[in-house]
């Protein structure tokens, strides 16, 4: 562990660190501590499915888009491009008021409309009367993208759960039961992959995270679950196959951990420059990317 640059705010290094070490007896708190901490962060160990069929190592975050064009994210011209081009892609699913699964990461449409309304509010036919970023794009159906993809290229399906309801991993499950493309699936709510290892465990499945104090998305969030979550402390519940880590935070503990002693499959998110795709080349196995063309 030595050799992993364990930095002064993990686990690890606070047990030690308030323990102390006078004797032998005490010398038990923080080994019990380390051996607790590495059970708690360990991934699916076996009977992992195979990723040999996850041959493309690189992810079009939200399809091939650029907001300025017609071809903004989440949008079905971003994903025809991705597939055009041979990319895999990362997309995000969560259902509308009518139980309509809607392909769209922001949980309301603020920021990709203008509209200060909420997706779960809306049902698919008021959704649809939106363009993304004053495009003729409307926000699309699961269904009519999987239509696009059509299995040509690996999927990424990131789970948008904005509570402990996991219908729509349900719904989504019940559609992709006759797909034949490649997929797995990730998100930021536990809840989302402990329904993927309770109900499919032949899914890929993986945990998203990052520093979410340093990224600046922790307002709202409980600092317990907070620091849970940067630190893959969910990961005794979910058993995942893969960790997404924030590519800036590649050096957080956990994350190295996984990789490194036990061997996950590790997915950057997300890679904005060709500079930084040849700096993290080293850290990650697959590359979730956006911006630019990787080389």
């Amino acid at each position: 562990l030595s050799r992993l640059n364990i930095n002064n705010d993990s686990p690890i290094s606070v047990a030690v660190i308030d323990t102390g070490v006078n004797n032998g007896h005490q010398l038990l708190a923080p080994i019990i501590t380390g051996v607790a901490y590495l059970l708690a962060i360990m991934p699916r160990i076996s009977h992992r499915p195979s990723m040999g069929l996850f041959t493309q190592k690189y992810f079009a975050h939200r399809g091939l888009y650029n907001n300025d064009s017609d071809s903004p994210e989440n949008s079905l011209n971003a994903f025809k491009k991705a597939v055009e081009r041979g990319y895999g892609i990362e997309l995000d699913v969560q259902l509308t008021k009518d139980k309509k699964v809607v392909v769209v990461h922001d949980f309301d449409l603020k920021r990709i409309c203008g509209v200060d309304k909420k997706i779960s509010d809306l049902t698919y036919k008021e959704l649809s009367q939106y363009k993304i970023f004053g495009s003729d794009c409307g926000i699309p159906l699961f269904i009519d993208v999987l239509e696009v993809i059509d299995g040509k290229v690996p999927l990424i399906i990131e789970y948008k759960l904005p509570g402990f309801n996991t219908l729509v991993c349900e719904i989504v499950d019940e559609m992709l039961q006759d797909y034949k493309g490649d997929y797995m699936v990730e998100s930021f709510h536990p809840m989302a992959i402990y329904w993927y290892k309770k109900n499919r465990p032949d899914v890929f499945r993986g945990i998203l995270a990052s520093d979410y104090k340093a990224d600046g998305s922790a307002e709202g969030t409980s600092p317990i679950v907070m620091s849970m979550s940067k630190n893959l402390l969910f990961n005794f519940l979910i058993r995942p196959d893969f960790v997404a880590y924030d590519c800036r935070f590649y050096n957080n503990t956990s994350r190295q951990i996984c990789d490194r002693l036990y061997k996950v499959t590790s997915v950057a998110w997300t890679i904005k420059s060709q500079k930084e795709l040849n700096d993290r080349r080293n850290d990650y196995d697959l590359f979730i990317f956006e911006g630019f063309i990787p080389n």
